[in-house]
């Protein structure tokens, strides 16, 4: 990506063929999708890429296995088509960005024969209908090779279990590295660019959109023949400022989950509880060094405050400590996160957990605006795909095949699974750790940030103890991916803030220090964005009743930073 200073010259001197608002997953993968084809994009992001519903994922790519029961039950063919659309579009997600996804085998602890029985033939029918997308077949396990493989597993009553595949991915680098892919492809993309307006031609069609520059306050003006609703949650207030007659559609749905130290339940393999009290399916998936759990349904309205509370990690733990031998406690929880759901609301109402993941296109006929609503993060691409075709009818253009069905993503290109120890027979200095962690985070463009430590050795210094990350990724993100805050950086390039809230405070004098110096922070500029960062992890600590940590910003870390 270029500098935000350069995008933003760009974007208000040329007349685009189609913007994209929303520079979450699905919007970021319109903006490609549209771009392979020819169109010209511009991609507007009110917030940070992947800075709200696309980094609050379960991390798992996957069709869905509540889904087929749901849709078996229930004879219910919405919830079968997200499921097989989910399934195909699975491996496409696996072989597009191989650095940033891993299959994944889960296993389904069972106490009852019958379980055992009733889970082993709807997984063979979750394999059968994955067709030619089938990753391995899933199997029965007995006791002890549960065990053998989940050895604190509770094992009063156990009879084994049932294990099937599906994927892993981190989520926000697969969003920022769609965004590189885009703009890579000749696309302009700019976050903390929020749309405050339409403007409207003659017919009152939309001819443009009015921005806000979320950072400087200056407003722009982006022409575009076609504009693209994308803003997941939010897509009702975008709905609604191009037509405030539009009723609303949006049934939003807050997703919690909790990170806990991988000792508590050491496991290379997921766990999924198959039924919760309030009837959904529980995870416990490794991720990063840690146990990652989740997650819970509950509808918010648009503006509700998207935090863990401390019922949320009760309500986890409760779940999950069923299937332990040794039970967590909230003592053990050291980070986590919370999204909304963009699902689409039914004619008759009803629970958030019963509405289906399917998505909505829909074309205002008034205004021309092109809304994308609901879906999932494995269906993003078909979302995109099916969407530039409404675009291009709109555009009054021929409708062209979509290039995103094969098209590897940036980083990936020639990526092996052994490029780790490439890259650390390259910069010897580099521990395996690091090595492993630059290369699942960026894949070979691992390369061009490791090449900063060759203009300053100091950069090849961690950002704090005990996490994997270098200063030079600091300086590469706020270069080449637009980071513009400390939090962009923590939560959604490097993963420090997923890994530990505690351990983000520590690093944020460092992370503040290497921002100021390339986006040419003042120094009251830096302590205040160094503060904003502490205060704003401190009250997610709260939330989750958890004890606090005090401000670092005047740190000997912070002073040894400087004096390099």
């Amino acid at each position: 990506m270029k500098s935000r200073v350069e995008e933003l010259k760009n974007i208000s001197a040329q007349q685009f063929d189609l913007c994209v608002i929303g520079g979450g997953a699905t919007g970021s993968a319109c903006a490609l999708d549209a771009q392979l084809r020819g169109i010209r994009t511009v991609l507007l992001e009110a917030g940070d890429f992947a800075g709200a519903t696309s980094s609050a994922a379960t991390k798992i790519i996957h069709g869905g296995v509540r889904y087929l029961e749901e849709a078996i039950k229930g004879a219910d063919l919405q919830e079968y088509h997200v499921l097989v659309r989910a399934l195909h579009e699975r491996i496409r997600m696996l072989e597009n960005a191989p650095h940033l996804t891993r299959k994944l085998e889960f296993l389904v602890p069972s106490y009852h024969w019958i379980d055992v029985g009733y889970l082993d033939v709807g997984l063979k029918i979750y394999d059968w209908l994955a067709g030619p997308g089938r990753i391995s077949p899933s199997k029965y396990l007995s006791k002890e090779e549960t065990l053998k493989r989940m050895p604190d597993l509770n094992q009063n009553g156990l009879v084994g279990s049932v294990a099937y595949a599906d994927g892993q991915f981190d989520d926000a680098r697969y969003n920022i590295t769609l965004v590189q892919t885009f703009t890579e492809a000749g696309g302009n993309a700019l976050n903390y660019a929020r749309v405050a307006d339409f403007q409207r031609g003659a017919s009152g069609k939309i001819s443009g959109v009015v921005v806000k520059d979320q950072l400087t306050e200056e407003t722009l003006i982006v022409s575009a023949k076609a504009v693209v609703n994308a803003t997941g949650p939010a897509s009702d207030s975008i709905r609604q400022l191009a037509t405030p007659t539009a009723h609303k559609r949006m049934r939003p749905s807050k997703g919690a989950h909790i990170l806990l130290p991988m000792d508590v339940f050491p496991t290379e393999d997921a766990l999924l509880i198959p039924k919760t009290e309030d009837g959904r399916v529980l995870f416990a998936v490794p991720w990063c060094g840690r146990l990652l759990v989740g997650t819970t349904d509950e509808e918010v309205s648009p503006e509700a405050e998207l935090v863990v509370t401390k019922a949320d990690i009760e309500y986890m733990l409760r779940h999950l400590n069923h299937y332990l031998a040794r039970p967590v406690t909230p003592d053990d929880v050291v980070s986590g996160f919370a999204g909304a759901r963009p699902l689409v609301g039914s004619e008759d109402g009803g629970d958030t957990k019963k509405l289906a993941r399917d998505d909505v296109i829909e074309v205002d006929a008034a205004s021309g605006l092109i809304s994308i609503m609901g879906g999932k993060w494995t269906t993003h691409r078909a979302m995109a795909e099916d969407t530039i075709h409404r675009v291009q009818q709109s555009l009054g253009v021929a409708q062209t095949d979509s290039q995103t069905r094969n098209h590897v993503l940036y980083g990936g290109q020639g990526f092996t699974d052994d490029y780790w120890e490439k890259l650390r027979g390259k910069y010897r200095m580099i521990s395996e750790e690091t090595a492993h962690h630059l290369t699942s985070k960026f894949g070979i463009a691992a390369d061009k940030i490791l090449a900063l430590t060759s203009e300053n050795a100091a950069l090849a210094q961690p950002i704090v103890a005990g996490y994997p990350a270098i200063q030079a990724e600091v300086v590469y993100t706020a270069r080449h991916e637009m980071a513009a805050t400390i939090e962009d950086v923590l939560a959604r390039r490097i993963g420090v803030q997923l890994y530990s809230w505690r351990d983000a405070i520590q690093a944020a004098p460092v992370v503040g220090l290497l921002m100021a110096k390339e986006l040419r922070w003042t120094t009251s500029f830096r302590r205040a964005a160094i503060t904003h960062y502490v205060e704003k992890i401190n009250h997610l600590l709260d939330s989750a009743g958890l004890s606090r940590r005090r401000s670092p910003v005047s740190t000997s870390s912070e002073s040894a930073a400087a004096e390099r």
